[in-house]
């Protein structure tokens, strides 16, 4: 966690002015003491009220092999959603049944590289299911259900189910999905959804939990399926915004076991595996930026430069995310309106256009962007010459680079000049 002491700020005991000094900026920092207990927390909430449960990392969150490692170690599978994500998972020593694929509009050769791996199968449509057949079966199979809603705290843009969303099978077609699947010889089966984005309201889950188990609980009790594991997907939300009420996890899954065991004995099905796939909930608010001012530019208003840019992170520019920014050494309380911005040339880069931020930040001052651990270095991107950031995992006030910064090399690898323009 971020804790200040005489206004200079510390992540996992070790000073982010340190952090910068030895390792530069722009750097993420993630807080492996703060992953753990985010996961035991949540783990420890859901098998409570319902004991055959197991999450699944989904690894696109934050992919650095040693935050993947660190939820391995906790017991986590590994949700993947492209082959290069199953790649990764075997990296770390995950396999086979610990990682479901749940990539979507897949190709021929994704089909033949997942079915290879021997992972589970999560198809995000019927229409996949006869072109899976052509290269092979599956050992085990389940579909990407759309239960008709979905919500998100982040905005419409990642709201990943209901009728605006390109994920799932319309509740209309899931009969005959796992009809097709039965037909075609499978005989192990799952089911899934993705209920949403970053929600902080607990009573959300049990509700499209219910939904998604009356969709399923009929399909099962005509086909004469049972499903062997169902997973509710992520959507396990955080506050970004000071002040923003935080999600009752124990009353999220106290409430969501009794649903899910209520429509058990409903539909007469045999109790299943219970899962889930959050990442946001695990690295969200263990990661952290350490930037730079560069320079202060006062014209139509005040702008504060710096090395951190939409490149760094993408947030803010896709999704109109807000993220919280605490200036290190900054002791009085006076502020100013500024904007905040990095280096590219782009306007849009403009990410903060306004906000109250200490009146006295400088030239050289070091700062600290909070809740950046989820879909921050993932999102990373060159441009303007820009290079990726490193990355950092610091525990107990100790420190491993975890990832190289990006120079000038990573620029032009891969990259091949014809002859005739040498």
């Amino acid at each position: 966690m971020l804790r200040t002491r005489n206004g200079k700020c510390f992540i996992g005991g070790v000073a982010v002015s340190e952090i910068a000094e030895k390792y530069g900026t722009p750097t993420y920092v993630y807080d492996e003491k703060r992953i753990r207990d985010n996961y035991r927390r949540a783990h420890k909430a859901f098998s409570k009220y319902y004991p055959d449960f197991r999450f699944f990392y989904a690894v696109k969150a934050c992919n650095n092999p040693a935050i993947a490692a660190i939820m391995k170690s906790e017991g986590a599978g590994i949700d993947a959603a492209s082959v290069n994500e199953i790649l990764l998972a075997k990296h770390i020593g995950l396999g086979g049944g610990d990682v479901m694929f749940s990539g979507n509009f897949l190709s021929d050769d994704d089909i033949r590289q997942g079915l290879r791996s021997g992972v589970i199968f999560n198809l995000d449509d019927i229409t996949i299911l006869p072109r899976v057949l052509k290269f092979g079966s599956p050992k085990i199979l389940s579909f990407r259900i759309n239960p008709g809603y979905g919500r998100s705290n982040v905005g419409d843009f990642v709201t990943n189910a209901g009728p605006g969303a390109k994920f799932g099978v319309h509740p209309d077609q899931v009969l005959d999905a796992y009809a097709a699947a039965k037909k075609a010889g499978i005989r192990r089966f799952g089911a899934h959804m993705m209920p949403g984005s970053c929600i902080t309201d607990a009573d959300y889950f049990p509700f499209i939990t219910g939904l998604l188990m009356d969709i399923i609980g009929k399909v099962g009790r005509q086909l004469g399926i049972d499903f062997e594991f169902i997973d509710l997907g992520g959507g396990l939300g955080i506050p970004y915004r000071d002040g923003e009420e935080a999600l009752d996890l124990d009353k999220a899954a106290k409430k969501t076991a009794e649903i899910f065991s209520s429509k058990l004995r409903e539909y007469g099905m045999k109790p299943p595996r219970l899962m889930m796939e959050p990442a946001r909930y695990f690295v969200g608010d263990a990661g952290y930026i350490v930037g730079r001012v560069h320079s202060i530019k006062k014209s139509y208003k005040k702008i504060i430069g710096t090395d951190v840019g939409m490149n760094t992170i993408a947030r803010p520019v896709l999704y109109g995310a807000f993220h919280n920014i605490v200036f290190d050494g900054k002791k009085s309380k006076r502020t100013e309106k500024a904007g905040l911005c990095g280096q590219l040339c782009e306007n849009t880069d403009f990410w903060v256009k306004e906000r109250d931020f200490p009146a006295d930040v400088k030239e050289g001052d070091i700062f600290v962007v909070e809740n950046a651990g989820a879909y921050g270095f993932v999102m990373s991107y060159q441009y303007n010459g820009r290079l990726r950031p490193a990355e950092l995992l610091v525990n107990n006030g100790k420190c491993s680079l975890i990832r190289e910064r990006e120079d000038f090399k990573d620029l032009v690898a891969n990259t091949r000049l014809p002859s005739h323009l040498k």
